[in-house]
């Protein structure tokens, strides 16, 4: 252990205790607020340099990831994350394009935008269903109209597009996707379940690509390492708030999850 503290990169007193605020979001994201993790990439964005930032975070959701599976193994919506997957891994490609080429700052500004914008459309939706403008929206939920349609098909596609380029960018896919799963009133258990397996899955994709752009260094695993059991204590307490959440509150702290995200990321 002391060599491990050793090897620890020198960030001094205030970043450490921001990083390790954000191993503990991370895991209560993964476990009971999707969307939440959002505000780790901000804490994360403060204590280091913007894109190495993204890498350490990666790794730690990764871990999140694998704990949420376990909790919530047979919660998922296997027919919504076979219909997502290829239009998230073209948003991924997209991403990374993007992320090699643009600044910090215009990441951040970016996805920002697009999460507030996110927000308006999907509440106006939600509403206009309750108002019965929207009763024939079909089994996929308001969002996407019936299963088989063009517009169902389009949703989809332009939120796993939005998903894969958010999340490559700045770990930032949570409130986007939970945004989508929001609008298909999905159960609270079904929600998380869903979520869990998805970004399990994409999170793996994006590692070969965070990877070759020579943003996994040797500082990076070692602090990765120090901060996992945060993760899993974070992870832990969210599965026990999960399992007592009315799903009212549930929706209602996904969208202001969500609204804070997006501000979070366009003020750091």
């Amino acid at each position: 252990m002391p060599q491990v503290l050793a090897q620890l990169p020198d960030l001094g007193l205030v970043p450490w205790l921001l990083v390790c605020a954000g191993a503990l979001v991370v895991g209560l994201s993964k476990t009971a607020l999707p969307g939440g993790g959002t505000i780790a990439v901000g804490l994360f964005a403060l204590a280091l340099p913007a894109k190495e930032s993204t890498a350490a975070l990666l790794l730690l959701l990764m871990v999140g990831d694998a704990t949420a599976l376990w909790v919530y193994r047979r919660e998922p919506d296997v027919r919504t994350l076979v219909r997502l997957i290829p239009s998230v891994l073209v948003g991924v490609v997209l991403g990374t394009i993007f992320f090699a080429t643009a600044g910090g700052d215009a990441v951040r500004g970016t996805i920002g935008v697009i999460l507030l914008a996110l927000v308006g459309v999907t509440v106006w939706r939600r509403r206009a269903a309750r108002s019965g403008a929207a009763r024939s929206a079909g089994a996929d939920g308001d969002l996407d109209g019936p299963p088989s349609g063009v517009g169902a098909q389009l949703g989809r596609t332009g939120y796993g597009l939005l998903g894969g380029f958010t999340t490559m960018v700045a770990n930032a896919g949570g409130p986007v996707m939970s945004m989508y799963f929001y609008a298909m009133r999905m159960p609270v258990l079904t929600f998380l379940g869903t979520s869990a397996w998805f970004f399990a899955v994409v999170n793996v994709l994006k590692l070969p690509f965070s990877a070759g752009l020579g943003l996994i260094t040797r500082d990076t695993l070692v602090m990765d390492a120090v901060l996992v059991p945060l993760v899993l204590i974070g992870a832990a307490l969210g599965a026990r708030v999960a399992r007592r959440l009315p799903q009212g509150v549930f929706e209602n702290a996904v969208l202001v999850l969500t609204v804070v995200s997006a501000l979070a990321l366009l003020v750091l």
